[in-house]
């Protein structure tokens, strides 16, 4: 895949979508640029030009023009600060608000119509992409928080097909360890006694980002399985906070202690399993889709 090529073909596409190719932003007088600095205008009592030029990226020539415009139309007033005459006040009139609430309303509208042509499931999943994508391409974007739930319709088949895809590509293991995740679930999901067997998954801006079982090993022993945390929401804390429900439920479930099967390959998953009190009791040497691995017990009394 050329990914060059996908990024610019989704830009003209999104560009499309929000009707910004045509002469006025939401079918008003006003640029894209234009409405945006209006938007931001919008935000609050004044703005100083300058957080308004470094926040949008301007060009100091290019927001003067802006702004003498909307000055000569009524729409903005502009001084200098009192604490300091170098630095410049502008603020909306009240046609300038009235000009903010029309795109305001309009922008709102158009994006209401798209959503509207897609199920709740859709727009879900839309949401949850941009949010991925503003996540991967500003840093300093905030995290959005996530929640730990048990298991909805759906969830166990996405724990299977995201442990087959995830560990193919970032270990080369191949359809026999998906086969076995199935087994599990499937064991999971057919047998499964409430009161001592748990699944949980966290789930971030709506999306599923995680998942951890606690099942039955013996009367005394419980057994933590199929730890999951995806890429994009490492870093969150949400692999010790699913071990750490494992761990509660098994306290009250009436285990005495809990083990877990993993391979020394996973080394974040190790150093959760360590933070949260399990030992390595365990080694030996195993085989995964004719690769070489090392099987570990690790195991920890309640």
């Amino acid at each position: 895949m050329d990914m060059v090529a996908e990024v610019r073909a989704f830009n003209r596409f999104y560009t499309e979508v929000i009707g910004v190719l045509g002469a006025g932003m939401h079918d008003t007088p006003y640029s894209l640029t234009e409405a945006r600095v209006l938007f931001e205008l919008g935000g609050g009592e004044t703005a100083e030009a300058a957080a308004i030029r470094e926040l949008l990226g301007l060009d100091a020539g290019y927001l003067s023009r802006i702004l003498a415009r909307f000055e000569g139309d009524g729409l903005v007033s502009r001084d200098r600060s009192a604490e300091d005459g170098r630095r410049q006040i502008v603020r909306l009139t009240g046609k300038g608000r009235e000009a903010y609430g029309m795109l305001d309303e309009r922008s709102a509208a158009e994006v209401e119509t798209i959503l509207g042509g897609l199920t709740q499931e859709e727009r879900r999943k839309l949401v949850a992409s941009m949010a991925a994508i503003r996540g991967l391409l500003d840093p300093a974007e905030a995290r959005e928080p996530y929640v730990i739930r048990p298991p909805r319709p759906g969830d166990l088949g996405w724990v299977v097909h995201r442990h087959g895809a995830l560990y193919g590509e970032e270990y080369g293991w191949g359809v026999g360890f998906e086969g076995l995740v199935a087994r599990i679930v499937a064991d999971y999901a057919g047998e499964n006694d409430p009161a001592k067997e748990a699944c949980w998954i966290a789930e971030v801006a709506g999306e599923a980002a995680g998942c951890v079982f606690c099942v039955r090993k013996d009367d005394t022993t419980a057994q933590l399985r199929l730890l999951l945390v995806e890429p994009s929401a490492r870093g969150m804390g949400i692999g010790g906070r699913l071990v750490d429900e494992c761990l509660l439920f098994a306290r009250r479930a009436g285990y005495r202690r809990i083990m877990l099967w993993t391979r020394d390959v996973l080394v974040s998953a190790r150093r959760i399993y360590q933070a949260a009190g399990f030992e390595l009791v365990e080694r030996h040497p195993g085989e995964e889709s004719g690769k070489p691995v090392t099987e570990e017990i690790w195991a920890r009394d309640l």
